[in-house]
């Protein structure tokens, strides 16, 4: 596919990035930007295909709208080309060990001779500057977890840290490194001074974590984990009913009272006020779940538990949700096929994959546009797919290209 072949569409059209970014964090930003009309190019290397093509159908959705090309970038024709790339590009993203650009002569300052409007966002798992012994280091999804704290608050008491699935500091990096591109872009286009954006897991984690994290580095108060025991409400969060498990936050001044009168406290001195925050279950800050529960809570508690074990997943549900109470099933992948309201959304559609050829069900783009939506224009493709349209664009001829191939700065599809 050629620049010219892409449709007019989105919010980000006439935005042009190179994605040199693999896996998942930099190149979920450049999807994102991709499903909003930008021309995103991603530059698979030649030693090896992008990682996450070996997850099959999340490859269609995940790098659908992208044009795929392959370079060795770190020889001096590849260098060569990946400038020709860079010179009309918005943005460039690259995802490696902190200082990796830098050892093949990569540095912002050199990128920025051949473009200085450039935008280049470096993800990493460590940064890009540091402590030595840190920045060269390789990192995962669970590393940063690990690193950052998030997974020592989540768990159960007596279990060891868990480590949140599906690749949460993944997405969250490539979420924290698309909105933050997306400022400098808008900043380069004003003044035509391009940026350096160090976006890397482990800190993007550390910001997500709220009063959890204030009160640590603040207080000295590190939390117990505490499983999926909710963090204010008196309740365990996810409640066992009957056929399942539903998860109910209790909060609110309205939906407290209409709990307590449903329960038959209205008339208890523990619970007066009605509609104060009868539920608090810890003291905030509370250091071990051994505390005990004030008093309300803790005849709160076994009633809300006895009351939805005695009850399926649907009447808790229907119940608790006509008085107001935040409440919702734990919804299994054929429960949100099969519910009408992600029918009613159009959450998930069936979109058609090159590699597989056939149609597969993917999430819908989001969030949704109302002026200006995004679009699927196709899947993602196989290695190797747009290299040749991709070097034309940038004035190679057809045996500039095959020598090229031949000497190994670009590479065939093999399969």
């Amino acid at each position: 596919m050629k620049a010219s072949e892409i449709p007019k569409f989105g919010n980000l059209h006439g935005l042009k990035v190179i994605n040199a970014a693999s896996v998942i964090a930099g190149p979920f930003a450049c999807e994102l930007f991709a499903e909003q009309g930008a021309d995103v190019i991603e530059v698979e290397s030649v030693r090896a295909p992008d990682m996450y093509r070996m997850y099959g159908d999340a490859w269609s959705m995940d790098r659908r709208n992208q044009r795929m090309m392959t370079l060795n970038i770190p020889t001096d024709e590849g260098k060569g080309i990946l400038f020709r790339l860079i010179k009309n590009a918005d943005l460039l993203v690259e995802s490696s060990k902190g200082g990796t650009w830098a050892k093949w002569g990569l540095t912002d300052d050199v990128l920025w001779e051949h473009n200085p409007a450039l935008v280049i966002l470096h993800i990493t798992g460590f940064g890009s500057y540091g402590d030595p012994d840190y920045v060269s280091r390789a990192s995962f999804d669970p590393i940063g977890q690990a690193f950052s704290g998030y997974s020592n608050i989540n768990g159960f008491p007596d279990s060891p840290p868990s480590v949140t699935k599906p690749f949460t500091g993944d997405f969250m990096t490539g979420l924290m490194g698309a909105w933050s591109a997306l400022a400098a872009v808008m900043h380069a286009r004003e003044t035509g001074e391009g940026d350096s954006i160090d976006c890397c897991q482990f800190e993007t984690l550390v910001r997500l974590q709220g009063a959890t994290l204030s009160d640590g580095i603040n207080h000295g108060i590190q939390p117990p984990r505490l499983g999926n025991e909710d963090l204010v409400g008196a309740c365990a969060g996810s409640q066992k009913c009957k056929d399942g498990y539903c998860q109910v936050s209790v909060g609110g001044a309205g939906p407290v009272r209409k709990l307590v009168e449903f329960f038959g406290f209205a008339d208890d001195p523990d619970f007066q006020p009605l509609g104060s925050y009868a539920s608090i279950t810890r003291a905030p800050g509370c250091k071990s779940l051994d505390e005990p529960l004030p008093p309300r809570a803790a005849k709160f508690r076994p009633a809300l538990d006895k009351f939805c074990a005695e009850h399926t997943v649907a009447e808790v549900t229907k119940i608790f949700g006509d008085m107001g109470v935040a409440v919702s099933p734990h919804m299994t992948y054929q429960m949100m096929l099969d519910d009408p309201h992600y029918k009613a959304r159009k959450v998930f559609i069936e979109s058609w994959d090159p590699i597989t050829e056939k149609n597969v069900k993917q999430v819908n783009m989001i969030p949704r546009f109302k002026k200006h939506p995004g679009k699927i224009v196709r899947g993602g493709v196989p290695y190797d797919t747009d290299t040749k349209d991709v070097m034309e664009e940038l004035g190679y001829t057809s045996e500039e290209i095959s020598a090229l191939y031949d000497k190994g700065i670009l590479k065939h599809n093999d399969k």
